[in-house]
């Protein structure tokens, strides 16, 4: 009796996982690919201030190539030297000092009152944190005529108290809150043990719960020192001197009266407004994603 040896099965062709393969590093080219077109066309604008800064006024017209025919290096210089007899160090100070109020006032008032309506057991608080909600929807220039009118008469136009007192206030409900849905996720365990030991409201706030609020405070400085940084219309409406203008009311002066604009230094100046942004954003551009994804998640 023979016996006949099986035959071993055939190996499994490699073709389709291949093709597998390929198709998905192919997917992910194509999707990178599309990103960087979409990065590009969005950094466009950026490229073509950064690029017009070196350009001459009459180039700047004539010219819409972003590549400039005319190197003009000098744009620079006549942006450091300022415009009307104020330097962009002037003007750089000066905005400097409203970002800077803007930013203490935002972070103290909001985190108290943010404390107030995530922890404190008071008659009203849900009207009150409904009512503060609600503004959000006010539109800016609905509130523009009657704050203008109290600061008018309280003598602070041409000041910088209206761009900076009202943050004193609480006045900024995305900041208030953006702090009480962080406050929300922390335990309360945290302010009962602090009872405990004798604290009341406010030593548990300063020294239990501002502690842990890191993320949520670095957010709202970011986007505090970004916001005033960049405001126009709230300063083209109080500041009322020259010497107290800002870096965004400078550029404004480039412009003439019968319409006529000084380009290349005005974009210049702009080149030179942006970087204390960028550089503000790429320093805590890590705690701003930190605080962004641990704040809002839970209601």
């Amino acid at each position: 009796m023979t016996t006949t040896a099986a035959s071993p099965a055939p190996a499994p062709s490699p073709a389709p996982a291949s093709a597998s393969a390929e198709r998905t590093v192919l997917r992910t080219w194509v999707w990178h690919a599309v990103c960087v077109v979409i990065g590009l066309v969005l950094l466009y604008p950026v490229l073509w201030l950064l690029t017009a800064s070196f350009k001459s006024g009459e180039e700047v017209i004539s010219n819409l190539s972003p590549i400039p025919k005319v190197f003009t290096p000098g744009n620079y210089s006549q942006a450091v030297d300022g415009v009307s007899g104020l330097s962009l160090w002037r003007l750089f100070g000066n905005s400097l000092l409203v970002s800077f109020g803007t930013v203490v006032g935002n972070v103290l008032s909001c985190s108290l009152a943010a404390y107030a309506f995530a922890r404190l057991r008071f008659r009203g608080r849900g009207l009150y944190f409904a009512l503060m909600i609600g503004t959000l929807m006010l539109p800016a220039h609905l509130m523009l005529i009657p704050q203008y009118v109290i600061f008018q008469e309280l003598g602070m136009v041409g000041t910088y108290l209206p761009l900076i007192l009202p943050k004193f206030l609480a006045t900024e409900a995305f900041f208030v809150f953006l702090v009480v849905q962080f406050i929300r996720s922390l335990p309360a365990e945290l302010d009962q043990a602090a009872a405990i030991d004798g604290c009341g409201p406010y030593r548990t706030f300063w020294h239990v719960i501002m502690p842990l609020l890191k993320p949520a405070i670095v957010t709202t400085t970011i986007f505090s020192f970004i916001w005033s940084w960049n405001d126009f219309f709230s300063q083209v409406i109080y500041l009322v001197e020259p010497q107290t203008y800002t870096l965004q009311l400078g550029l404004r002066m480039f412009v003439d009266m019968d319409g006529s604009a000084m380009f290349g230094p005005m974009f210049a100046m702009s080149v030179l407004t942006l970087v204390p942004v960028l550089l503000f954003f790429l320093a805590f551009q890590r705690l701003l994603v930190e605080g962004v994804q641990t704040t809002g998640l839970k209601g």
